[in-house]
């Protein structure tokens, strides 16, 4: 097994679990939600733990390479917690590590029918990672992500559709 030192970044993690159920996206499929402070990465993980995602790390995650494949894991100090504005910082059950299936930038920039666009992580990487951009606070984003997680998984993608 190669896997390389840990690359921390300011992003949240969440594996799919249960929560992959309902678009059929995979349940080991992690997620990893990249934006500002502010930006609603932990908002947007609450609302995916709800349906079923399990927390891997709320606001810092450490990145490493294992065969090729980009995992998401959570750093010592921050093990089973997460942030929560208005209530606190709060434990919860979460997963050790989360293979990253999708990266989702939290920018607000969400575009009827964007390009395909791909994460690139500060480390070498042999996988390409899909990125979406989406607003944080819209009450669909944690349904549009798990969306996206299992059309990207199982190319359900079509490009041109007619009218």
């Amino acid at each position: 097994m190669i896997v390389m030192d840990a690359i921390n970044i300011h992003a949240s993690c969440v594996l799919l679990a249960k929560a992959g159920r309902a678009f059929g996206a995979p349940a080991n499929a992690g997620v990893l939600l990249l934006g500002k402070s502010g930006a609603g990465k932990s908002d947007v993980a609450l609302r995916l733990i709800a349906l079923g995602a399990r927390l891997v790390s709320d606001d810092r995650t450490d990145l490493i390479v294992d065969r090729g494949r980009l995992f998401g894991r959570v750093p010592a100090t921050i093990k089973g917690l997460i942030e929560v504005r208005g209530v606190g910082i709060v434990a919860l059950p979460h997963a050790a590590r989360a293979r990253i299936a999708l990266a989702v930038s939290l920018d607000g920039a969400a575009k009827r029918l964007p390009p395909r666009e791909y994460y690139k992580p500060p480390c070498d990487l042999s996988a390409a990672i899909p990125l979406i951009r989406l607003a944080p606070f819209e009450a669909s984003a944690a349904e549009k992500i798990i969306l996206a997680a299992a059309a990207f998984e199982k190319n359900l993608f079509r490009e041109r559709v007619r009218s």
